[in-house]
C-alpha cells in the first residue's frame, strides 16, 4: 500500500471533493488523516492504486506532495497495543514520521528504514 499527500484548499467542501473525484473513478480509500498546515488542507491518503490515484487527483487540480510505501500493520483494538508494536520499532532506532489508523484495525506507519521495520514485525516474540 502506498500514502499519498495531497495539499488542497483550507475552506469548507476540500475534503468532500476529493472524496467525490476519488469515488467517481472508483478508487477506494482505505485510510485517511489530515490536518491544517500553513493555511492549506494537507491529506495523507491510503490507497492500493496510487498510479490511477494519483493521475486523477492531478487532472482535478488537487496537488500531489508525495508518494509513498508505508508500513501496513493489522492492530488489535486494545489499551497498549500502539505502544506496543512502536515500541519493537523503536528499540530497533527505526524512526516513525508517520501514523493513522486506517480501516478493519490497520495501523499505517511511515519510517524511515521500511525494510527493516517489516522484518521486525514479523519476527515473533521470544
Amino acid at each position: 500500500m502506498k500514502d499519498l499527500t495531497i495539499r488542497g484548499e483550507d475552506r469548507p467542501g476540500t475534503l468532500a471533493e476529493t472524496g467525490e473525484i476519488l469515488g467517481k473513478a472508483n478508487i477506494n480509500i482505505e485510510g485517511i488523516t489530515g490536518c491544517r498546515c500553513k493555511g492549506k488542507r494537507e491529506l495523507h491518503i491510503l490507497l492500493e492504486e496510487t498510479p490511477v490515484a494519483r493521475r486523477t487527483l492531478e487532472e482535478a487540480n488537487i496537488e500531489v506532495l508525495e508518494e509513498r510505501e508505508v508500513l501496513v500493520v493489522n492492530i488489535e483494538d486494545r489499551p497498549g497495543e500502539l505502544g506496543r508494536i512502536t515500541r519493537k520499532i523503536a528499540n530497533n532506532a527505526i524512526n516513525i514520521n508517520l501514523v493513522y489508523i486506517a480501516t478493519n484495525n490497520r495501523l499505517v506507519l511511515g519510517v524511515d528504514n521500511l525494510e527493516k521495520a517489516k522484518t521486525i514485525l514479523t519476527q515473533k516474540s521470544q
